[in-house]
């Protein structure tokens, strides 16, 4: 029989699921929550979208709550404060992206040169429409530099319906990467059949724990692959419809802390989720 302290691994998405959208830092339950799950032996930490950089200030700097994380939609995975993987696009590919969008209105493009994000196609204005940190910390570059990069998004100025259209037309021009949208007027990319899930696998083989083992949080269309891989996928209250599936369990609202409220119910060995 599975039992609730059997559980080894705690990963979180952040945006719409830990953390309110519009909001820029996490609250002190959700530190005080994931101390709890560590006290308790539990691994626990962020699953974002983000590259790590950006994701530490959210945690306050916290950095015992972002030691064991996924960041970069799992292209890079850490262990107790360890880079353990990274996982870098090919420069090819991203040059066929910028290419594909050069001459789409409202829509361009950006690349992390370690955390500082640089503004190689498109406008400004239109970025911080979707994103403005990125827009405001971006430096404007000519083109996709030649250095290694793990995490590069298209924005779009257009609303949530325009942003999958360019999803589709991107993924049919673009065959060397896959996408997904976690947000209106964003896009992320991967290498093929690379996501969050790729990352937990990276995270249990390093482990020595099963897929049964792990609890997963999410909302966004990028987290699909992120509680669909686990046997205990949790899916906040108003997830995208393809997290609703993905996941076997769901619970409140993100702005309820409902994530939270699970994470401190598994770190007193209690099962927080009932059909």
């Amino acid at each position: 029989m599975f039992l609730p302290h059997d559980i080894k691994l705690i990963l979180s998405d952040i945006d719409g699921t830990l953390l309110p959208y519009g909001q820029h830092v996490l609250s002190r339950r959700t530190l005080e929550a994931f101390h709890a799950a560590l006290d308790a032996g539990i691994r626990v930490g962020p699953a974002s979208g983000r590259g790590i950089s950006h994701v530490v200030p959210t945690f306050g700097g916290d950095a015992a709550c972002v030691a064991t994380a996924l960041g970069t939609n799992g292209m890079q995975v850490y262990l107790d404060g360890e880079l353990i993987h990274e996982e870098l696009l090919p420069r090819s590919a991203m040059l066929h992206v910028a290419e594909a969008i050069h001459d789409l209105p409202g829509v361009g493009a950006i690349v992390f040169d370690g955390g500082t994000p640089l503004l190689v196609e498109g406008a400004r204005e239109d970025l911080a429409l979707t994103f403005p940190v990125y827009a405001r910390q971006a430096i404007d570059a000519d083109g996709i530099p030649d250095i290694p990069i793990f995490k590069m998004n298209v924005f779009t100025s257009g609303d949530l319906a325009a942003t999958h259209a360019l999803h589709d037309q991107l993924s049919r021009e673009v065959s060397e990467l896959d996408f997904n949208v976690p947000m209106a007027g964003f896009l992320n990319m991967s290498p093929p059949g690379y996501s969050k899930a790729t990352g937990i696998d990276i995270l249990c083989d390093a482990l020595g724990i099963t897929l049964e083992q792990v609890v997963t949080f999410g909302d966004g269309g990028n987290d699909v692959e992120l509680v669909g891989h686990v046997p205990n996928g949790v899916a906040v209250a108003g997830a995208v419809p393809e997290v609703m599936v993905a996941a076997r369990w769901h619970i409140g609202r993100c702005e309820d802390e409902a994530v939270q409220a699970a994470i401190e119910s598994l770190a007193a060995a209690e099962w927080p989720f009932f059909v």
